[in-house]
């Protein structure tokens, strides 16, 4: 064979394993719930029931990824997010996972609201090896890469949020006696876990304490038993129904103590305002969002962006509840993993990069917070702010900061 054959064979030869190389590093990968043009998103969320405040979070997020498909996806595919109602029960939360993972077939959960409910589905999402992803609770338990691998939460963990008031208390007043309301819950259990510890030898000044079901009518009862123990601070932990209660209960029974209460029910819209502004007035809570309505932010660019979102695709929602601010950010934290994953959009992929998110930040984060993750550490927020209500907005106190042992000011 004459040798410029021999060449012209070699060089096709040559080119040939040149394309298959690139056509084989080009090559996407898709689990069950993605395509070409489609990613397909399951949610869980109390539209009705004791904690149907929360499902404002669910519609701020379908509204966010609308807004997303509407400016042309995440690399070129559209999400298609389908969201159901649990009624905060954890039996229909597990109905739910498995009708999204095996009748809908999506690629992953993201923001399945509640610590009961969440706590139900996580087995079953970690045997499935499907992503149960950003959690909607400050329960540790969905912090444990070592045991749910698949699991991982977003927001600061109730024991931080407990160590945290701690902090303040002892430090603003020492001497008090504290009385403490929680939810039956895990999530009750870390936040009083969190304060125990914060207080360290100083946690006999937990004088009284009394815990509520999420199916209780009222919680009026165990407001006046705390009222009763003379303590003269009073921390509240739980949901926004209990929130309301207890905020009225303290006005009624003319109880003037330093008043605390969990990040999880601070909305002025949903909370506050039901509760009333002049009973409202002087709580302190922690904060990791920024709050649109804050008079000093009127001219901040994350708010203006926040606003700008809510009048075009959720004109109708008062501004003041501040689960639309929570939707909105957690939404922003899954749309930077889908677009981390490029085009390898399989389950795996999804949490290596859900665990790899470094100096993350929402525009409606407070200046300071900012998400990281890692293999080994599924915390994604771990700073807080707090903030005290003045009658008509929250007024920010101190500086960040966090609530891991040992840790102070940042």
């Amino acid at each position: 064979m004459p040798l410029r054959s021999i060449k012209s064979i070699s060089m096709a030869a040559l080119c040939l394993s040149v394309g298959l190389s690139t056509s084989a590093f080009a090559q996407k990968h898709y689990d069950v719930g993605a395509t070409d043009t489609e990613i397909k998103i399951g949610n869980i969320m109390p539209y009705s029931g004791p904690a149907s405040a929360y499902s404002l979070i669910g519609k701020t997020e379908a509204a966010y990824f609308k807004k997303i498909n509407d400016e042309g996806g995440i690399n070129g595919r559209k999400i298609n997010f389908i969201s159901y109602d649990d009624t905060y029960s954890p039996t229909k939360a597990v109905e739910q996972a498995r009708k999204l993972v095996e009748s809908d077939e999506v690629l992953l959960i993201f923001q399945p609201i509640g610590t009961p409910t969440g706590a139900a589905m996580q087995k079953y999402m970690n045997v499935k090896k499907v992503p149960q992803l950003f959690v909607g609770s400050g329960a540790a338990r969905f912090g444990d890469p070592q045991h749910f691998p698949w699991t991982m939460g977003w927001q600061p963990t109730y024991q931080s949020e407990g160590r945290i008031y701690a902090k303040y208390i002892l430090e603003h007043h020492p001497n008090g006696k504290i009385a403490a309301l929680w939810q039956n819950a895990d999530s009750g259990k870390d936040q009083m876990k969190g304060l125990r510890e914060g207080l360290g030898d100083k946690a006999s000044m937990i004088v009284a304490e009394a815990t509520y079901e999420t199916t209780d009518p009222t919680i009026d009862s165990q407001i006046a038993r705390l009222k009763e123990s003379g303590a003269d601070i009073l921390i509240v932990w739980g949901t926004p129904k209990a929130g309301v209660q207890a905020i009225r209960m303290v006005s009624q029974l003319q109880w003037k103590p330093v008043f605390l209460i969990a990040n999880t029910l601070s909305s002025v819209a949903a909370v506050l305002k039901p509760a009333g502004f002049e009973n409202a007035k002087g709580i302190i809570t922690s904060a990791y969002m920024k709050d649109p309505l804050d008079p000093d932010l009127k001219d901040d660019e994350g708010v203006k962006e926040w606003t700008a979102f809510m009048n075009k695709y959720m004109p109708e929602v008062d501004k003041a509840d501040s689960h639309s601010v929570y939707g909105y950010a957690s939404a922003q934290t899954l749309v930077q993993v889908l677009k981390q994953c490029g085009d390898d959009l399989t389950r795996a992929n999804v949490m290596k990069q859900a665990a790899n998110l470094k100096n993350f930040r929402s525009p409606m984060f407070l200046p300071g917070i900012s998400i990281n993750t890692s293999p080994t550490d599924y915390f994604p927020i771990e700073q807080l702010q707090l903030r005290q209500f003045d009658g008509q907005a929250y007024k920010l106190l101190d500086g960040i900061l966090t609530g891991e042992a040992g840790s102070n000011h940042e």
